[in-house]
């Protein structure tokens, strides 16, 4: 049996867990050791994981919010058809 890349994604949790069936597990390491997309999914799974499961707080600079909402509106405004039209 092969297995695609949304069931790779489906079980990117549990196989970190250490949680699938050997065999299904087994299935997910050969997708693994081919595919760099989903490797990438994982690789950035389990660093969001070591991220998250982080107890140290990281001060932000200042303004950093403000900077970053309005980098973001306008590229939302770019993305969106023009109202004029």
């Amino acid at each position: 049996m092969v297995i695609d890349c949304k069931h790779v994604w489906d079980a990117i949790s549990s196989y970190i867990d250490d949680s699938l069936a050997p065999e299904t597990r087994e299935l997910v390491q050969k997708h693994l050791d081919h595919c760099n997309i989903c490797s990438a999914v994982l690789d950035s799974t389990r660093n969001i994981l070591i991220l998250t499961g982080d107890d140290r707080v990281f001060e932000l600079p200042t303004g950093f919010s403000e900077r970053l909402h309005a980098r973001l509106d306008e590229q939302i405004r770019a993305l969106r058809p023009s109202q004029d039209a």
